[in-house]
């Protein structure tokens, strides 16, 4: 228990400087740049392009202005969809603290950029949208720069959350790996089946980093496939489905919104696992 304790410890606290650089850098260009790059997306004439692309952002605040964004009416869902599928979460920070992890931050991005515009064009082909006033973008975030101190001071945040979040799921998977063994983890996590992508899409739905913290453990333990993780990070849109459920009062748009949203991340999961076993 003591060496599991202390290896996890110290493979946590090598990740921290990293974090807290990649959450710098993060932080100041959401808090000096949101607003406009938000805007630009709502009154531009390719939004789901610009959808796929700000979504890499791994950050709350793209997802809920987007979120806000759709129930004020002024992007498509398909623009909505494009910003939610191509979300990352805590993922890209995570595999670039990681020595082996950057690679695969562009194959990831790039994965998740297509997938992005294609479920997005897709859905626009079947929806329609309508447009009303401007709402406050990044209300039911909790990231703003002037309530938290700061760049500096929300980066130290969110390092520590994240950091605490990593603390707790890297331990539980080493205690349970310790316990079940491998072999048992795998079948729990659908190891070597088809539907393993299922799983993972599933636990990409819970509305919290700790889901994308899990999912890329995961994949950097080598307990899922990179498709299966595609699922999960897929279907991780952060607060920004949460905030939808509230912002929406259309109940029905919702749910259609999340079938496209699992639906999506589950079926390019089960593609990438066919075009790369």
């Amino acid at each position: 228990m003591s060496e599991i304790l202390t290896e996890t410890l110290v493979d946590s606290l090598k990740m921290l400087p990293f974090l807290f650089g990649a959450y710098l850098l993060l932080e100041y260009v959401e808090h000096r740049a949101a607003d406009r790059l938000a805007r630009a997306l709502a009154g531009a004439k390719s939004g789901v392009l610009g959808g796929a692309l700000l979504g890499c952002v791994p950050q709350c605040g793209f997802s809920v202005a987007a979120a806000n964004l759709y129930s004020g009416g002024l992007i498509s869902a398909g623009t909505l969809l494009a910003v939610f599928l191509s979300t990352s979460d805590e993922a890209l920070p995570i595999l670039l603290a990681q020595p082996d992890g950057a690679p695969l931050v562009g194959r990831l991005l790039l994965v998740k950029i297509l997938i992005a515009l294609a479920a997005g064009f897709a859905m626009d082909a079947f929806s329609k949208g309508s447009c009303s006033g401007f709402g406050d973008l990044h209300r039911d975030c909790g990231d703003d720069a002037s309530e938290q101190g700061g760049v500096l001071r929300a980066a130290l945040r969110h390092t520590a959350e994240v950091f605490f979040f990593l603390l707790a799921v890297t331990l539980a998977l080493n205690l349970v790996i310790s316990w079940l063994g491998e072999q048992r983890l795998g079948a729990l996590l659908l190891t070597g089946s088809f539907l393993q992508p299922f799983v993972a899409g599933l636990i990409g739905l819970i509305p919290n980093c700790a889901a994308s913290v899990l999912l890329t453990e995961l994949l950097l333990e080598g307990s899922i496939s990179f498709g299966s993780a595609v699922a999960g990070l897929c279907t991780g849109a952060g607060l920004g489905l949460m905030v939808l459920f509230k912002q929406n009062k259309n109940k029905k748009d919702n749910l259609r919104l999340l079938t496209w949203l699992y639906g999506s991340g589950v079926f390019a999961g089960l593609l990438l696992q066919f075009l790369m076993p």
